[in-house]
C-alpha cells in the first residue's frame, strides 16, 4: 500500500491553499520539437521560495499540535527545504532551526538566514547534518520537519500532481526530479491515483544519486555525497527510511541518471529557449530529454522543481564558460 492516499493530497491542498502559489503548466514548443511529441513546463520554480518544497513544509507546518508549536522546528536540508520550512514556519510565527552540511551553496544559506531561521552548518554531508537534527529533537525538544520521508511532507509535495492533472488532463508521462523521493512518491501518487497508466519517470544525476542506488540494491544504501550540478538532489535516502523508498518502489515506471554536462545543457536550454532561470536540479527533466534519454509518446510534463542557484554559476554555465571537470562552482 502507498503510504499516503489521493484524498490525503487533495486535503493537503485544502491545507496549504493561501499559504503555496498554484503554478502554471505551459506548452514548450523547443522542446515539444525536440522529443516528437507535445511537452508542457510545470513552472514551479516560480514558487515563492524558489522551490516545491514550500508545498511539503507548509503542509507539515498546518499540522502541528500546540505544543509542538511552542517548542519550534528542525530540519536537516541541502538548502531548498530548509528555506520552504524557515518561511512556513515565519508565517506560522513557529522557531525553526536548519541543519546544512558544507556542501549547501552559500547563497541558499543567506536566504535561509533572511528569512530568521537559525542555522547549524555541520560536517560534509546530508547525514552530517541530519545527527544534529537529531541531537536537536533529544535535547531541546524541537520536532523534525524531514525533507523527503514524511508523510505529511509527501502529501504536500503530491499537491503539484493534482495541479499537473488539471492542467493537462490526457498527460501520458511526467518527468520529476529524483532525489530522497518525497516529490517523485507525492507526484506519483497523485497522478496515478486519479490515473493509473500514467508513467512516472524520476531524474537524477549520476554523481551520488542514492535512491536509485537504493532502488538497484532493493534496500536503503549510503552513497557518497559528491559535489554537483545538482546539489538540491545530493543526500541519501535514510538506511531505515519508512516511506519513499517503498513508494518509489512501487510507483516509478523508471529512472534517468544524468552527467554533469547533461545538467548543464539543460540549465542552458531553459535560460535560452524558455526565457526561464532554473537551477541544476530543477533542469534535470529538460536534460533527460535533451540527451535522448527518454522516449516519449503523447502529452508530457516536465517538472521544474526550482530556481535557487547561485547566479554567479548560472552566469558561467549559460555563458560557456563551466566545463565539466573544473568544478561545479
Amino acid at each position: 500500500m502507498n503510504a499516503i492516499t489521493l484524498s490525503e493530497i487533495e486535503a493537503a491542498r485544502l491545507r496549504i491553499e493561501g499559504k503555496v502559489e498554484p503554478t502554471a503548466t505551459v506548452p514548450s514548443a523547443s522542446l515539444s520539437e525536440i522529443a516528437g511529441a507535445p511537452v508542457f513546463l510545470k513552472m514551479e520554480h516560480r514558487q515563492t521560495t524558489g522551490s516545491f518544497k514550500l508545498r511539503g513544509a507548509s503542509n507539515a507546518v498546518a499540522r502541528l499540535d500546540a505544543n509542538a508549536r511552542r517548542r519550534g522546528v528542525v530540519a536537516a536540508s541541502t538548502g531548498n527545504h530548509g528555506r520552504a520550512l524557515a518561511y512556513a514556519a515565519k508565517l506560522e510565527g513557529v522557531r525553526a532551526v536548519i541543519c546544512m552540511s558544507r556542501l549547501v551553496p552559500s547563497n541558499k544559506i543567506a536566504e535561509i538566514r533572511r528569512l530568521g531561521a537559525d542555522i547549524r552548518i555541520v560536517g560534509d554531508s546530508q547525514d552530517d547534518a541530519q545527527d544534529e537534527a537529531d541531537r536537536l529533537v533529544e535535547t531541546d525538544g524541537l520536532t523534525m520537519v524531514p525533507p523527503f520521508d514524511n508523510t505529511d511532507v509527501i502529501a504536500g509535495q503530491g499537491t503539484l500532481g493534482l495541479e499537473m492533472m488539471e492542467a493537462v488532463p490526457a498527460v501520458k508521462t511526467v518527468l520529476v526530479q529524483l532525489s530522497g523521493g518525497g516529490l517523485a512518491a507525492g507526484v506519483a501518487a497523485a497522478v496515478k491515483g486519479l490515473s493509473p497508466a500514467i508513467r512516472v519517470i524520476g531524474v537524477s544525476m549520476q554523481r551520488g544519486a542514492a535512491m536509485k542506488a537504493s532502488l538497484d540494491a532493493g534496500r536503503p544504501m549510503l552513497v557518497e555525497e559528491v559535489p554537483t550540478l545538482a546539489d538540491s538532489l545530493g543526500g541519501g535516502i535514510g538506511l531505515a527510511n519508512r516511506f519513499t523508498f517503498g513508494m518509489c518502489r512501487k510507483l516509478l515506471d523508471d529512472v534517468v541518471l544524468l552527467t554533469e554536462t547533461e545538467i548543464a545543457a539543460g540549465i542552458r536550454h531553459a535560460y535560452a529557449m524558455e526565457r526561464e532561470i532554473v537551477e541544476g536540479a530543477g533542469a534535470v527533466g529538460i536534460a533527460a530529454i535533451l540527451a535522448g534519454k527518454v522516449k516519449l509518446e503523447g502529452e508530457t510534463i516536465v517538472l521544474l522543481s526550482g530556481r535557487n542557484i547561485d547566479m554567479d554559476l548560472h552566469r558561467r554555465i549559460v555563458g560557456g564558460d563551466w566545463v565539466e571537470g573544473r568544478g561545479v562552482a
